[in-house]
């Protein structure tokens, strides 16, 4: 077993609460004693002074909360790893917007806590590695480009961060988009003559903000949740009352509304 010992900053205005997570860490030897903040701006003094490999982050605290808090982290230039732990359930979708890695509701028991520092301690090694550094620069512009609407150039590559895994997705694989709430599935073409499934991808954006930054014309849209390549459409049919469906060469069916069915039905003029 490596050595290293990793740091977290709590951060948490009920000392009960910091007192919790301090011990809880405590009870892995992977890491260092926590330091402990009340307030963002507490940590903003700690992180100013020294790197952290996590920050454990409550939600509701007085002046500035902790979704506020990260979001400010994901705009500089080397975000720390953060996890939310805290005793509101609600807020769990918008924690992942500003790329929390995990979400902990209080209380929370050893098993729960120790899953959480198994899935920070793999990304933390992949960070170790040189390839990771440049994935995650790409994955943070990108992010921040998309949050911010920012007129970028265009997208050949996605940067695709789940648990552990940076992956990148050339667009040209991409045969077309869904809309997952905060999230887009990437439905990639399979290699030609391949008898595999094609894969589905869950990417952290949103399907209009992700539109501004396809190449043009590669992509259209045919319903409020799709984004497809027209050359995969093989066939338009009625599904019902003002409802349509397209067949793609995936197989897949695909939903399309009446609004875009007349730019479909060009497709086979």
């Amino acid at each position: 077993m490596s050595s290293h010992k990793w740091t977290a900053l709590v951060v948490d205005d009920e000392a009960l609460a910091r007192r919790n997570v301090q011990l809880a860490l405590a009870e892995h030897p992977q890491w260092h004693g926590a330091e402990l903040c009340a307030s963002a701006a507490e940590a903003r003094v700690a992180m100013a002074q020294r790197e952290f490999d996590l920050l454990l982050l409550d939600i509701q605290m007085p002046r500035q909360n902790g979704l506020s808090f990260a979001a400010e982290l994901c705009a500089g230039a080397k975000p720390p790893l953060m996890v939310f732990v805290t005793a509101y359930d609600e807020h769990a979708l918008a924690a992942f917007d500003v790329f929390a890695l995990d979400y902990l509701l209080k209380p929370f028991d050893d098993l729960r806590f120790a899953a959480m520092l198994v899935r920070v301690e793999q990304v933390l090694k992949l960070k170790q590695g040189a390839a990771y550094a440049q994935a995650m620069g790409g994955f943070l512009h990108e992010q921040r480009s998309l949050a911010a609407g920012e007129a970028c150039p265009t997208l050949d590559f996605l940067s695709v961060r789940s648990v552990g895994l940076l992956e990148r997705i050339a667009v040209a694989d991409i045969e077309w988009i869904s809309a997952a709430g905060n999230y887009v599935e990437l439905h990639l073409r399979a290699a030609d003559g391949s008898s595999q499934k094609p894969r589905v991808v869950l990417h952290r954006a949103t399907l209009s903000a992700l539109e501004q930054r396809l190449p043009s014309r590669q992509f259209m849209r045919v319903h409020r949740t799709v984004l497809l390549r027209p050359e995969a459409v093989l066939s338009l049919e009625v599904s019902g009352d003002a409802c349509y469906e397209a067949t793609l060469r995936s197989a897949d069916k695909v939903p399309v509304s009446e609004r875009y069915v007349k730019q479909v039905r060009a497709l086979f003029a």
